[in-house]
């Protein structure tokens, strides 16, 4: 059963779906760009990575944070036209940080009906020109459990769930900072990161400043602007444009209660529902073998951990063990966020969840560069999470 009361039927659609084609901005703190300059260099470098142009184009799906992280209302509408919307039908999804996997999905799911043959998914944020700063948000996101007002902000909240995490397990914090460090240090090779220092150490992570405890500031992915872009065909389509394409065999999506206190917060259950959804679409029974490369979503170094044993890579409890022992690393038994992650590339919220797509579609082509993991992976998966500790979206892509 899934967390909609449905239960999912596990087959998969007719219509092959596969990635033809990605690209991405830089990962900045300030970009000088606009939020439409920023989606259309995302597109235009996706559509040009497989030889495409706005003409082969039957959709676009945008995905975006609320228009209050941007500052710009309706803001799909303001940046249709960038997103290479004009004239063509336009989508847009948004499921908080979610939101990046899931445009992946809805861009899978309008080619799959056979309603497209070709989609171009396009993700942005832009969150640093907007003043005050869009956290503002979340200072009621709490007042319909507490029935008071708590006006927290954001690392609050979190700092309750890496609280319930790290006491279920007993847990330390140099037990969960190995993952800030790879990530990071996985960034230094990635062309596109905000954050990539090959010589950052766990005592740096350790010493950096409190935020709201156990939350350090070396713990955080930091507030990033970028774009990034996937083109995204029907096989007769894919075959014809490309001899790599990357086919989506699974998808699954889940939305838990926003009743944080009626939850267990030490493991996310939204997780394993939406993984579980997609491995029954893909085939997969037995995803610590079958899945060879993840990308789960770290805007907190606790939360790759948590996310992959929701994805049920790891027993509970077992993913920082995991991690310690090298088992994560690029040249691991299983790498995960080769990429560097949003703790390492950075984190504008739609477009980090996209990034985690496109790596798996570099990776899976051997286009990774200096990030490719070794031994030619055939399968991988990329996992994103958002709204108030409650929405997991998940897709699992092959050769």
């Amino acid at each position: 059963m899934y967390g909609n009361g449905l239960k999912h039927s596990g087959k998969r659609s007719n219509q092959r779906v596969a990635v033809v084609g990605a690209g991405m901005t830089k990962f900045v703190r300030r970009a000088q760009e606009t939020a439409k300059e920023l989606s259309w260099e995302a597109a235009h470098l996706a559509l040009q990575s497989c030889e495409l142009t706005l003409d082969d184009i039957d959709a676009v799906v945008i995905g975006t944070a609320p228009d209050a992280f941007d500052g710009v209302h309706m803001k799909s509408e303001y940046l249709s036209d960038g997103c290479g919307g004009w004239g063509k039908p336009v989508i847009r999804g948004y499921v908080g940080g979610g939101t990046g996997v899931f445009a992946a999905i809805q861009g899978w799911y309008h080619v799959a009906s056979g309603l497209f043959d070709t989609v171009l998914v396009v993700c942005e944020e832009k969150m640093s020109s907007c003043k005050p700063h869009p956290q503002a948000a979340f200072l009621t996101i709490f007042d319909h459990t507490t029935e008071r007002p708590l006006e927290p902000n954001l690392l609050w909240i979190f700092a309750l769930e890496m609280n319930a995490y790290m006491n279920r397990y007993g847990l330390s914090k140099r037990d969960i900072a190995t993952v800030s460090v790879k990530n990071k240090r996985n960034a230094a090779d990635h062309p596109a990161a905000l954050l990539g220092d090959p010589d950052i150490t766990v005592d740096d992570v350790l010493n950096s400043p409190v935020l709201a405890w156990p939350v350090q500031r070396l713990d955080v992915s930091p507030v990033t602007d970028g774009a990034v872009a996937l083109v995204i065909s029907a096989s007769h389509v894919a075959r014809r444009v490309t001899r790599k394409p990357i086919w989506i065999e699974g998808v699954g999506w889940n939305l838990d209660t926003s009743y944080w206190t009626n939850r267990d917060l030490s493991y996310p259950v939204y997780v394993e529902e939406a993984a579980r959804m997609a491995y029954d679409m893909a085939g997969i029974t037995e995803p610590r073998k079958q899945i060879h490369i993840a990308e789960p979503y770290d805007p907190f170094d606790y939360k790759e951990l948590h996310h992959l044993e929701g994805l049920m890579l790891f027993d509970k409890g077992q993913a920082p063990r995991a991690a310690a022992d090298g088992v994560t690393q690029r040249n691991g038994d299983l790498p995960v966020c080769p990429s560097g992650g949003l703790l390492g590339v950075g984190n504008p919220i739609a477009a980090a969840g996209l990034m985690k797509v496109a790596e798996i579609f570099w990776q899976l082509r051997g286009e990774a560069g200096a990030r490719q993991v070794p031994g030619s992976p055939k399968r991988g998966l990329a996992q994103a999470w958002g709204d108030l500790m409650q929405v997991g979206t998940v897709i699992v892509m092959g050769v």
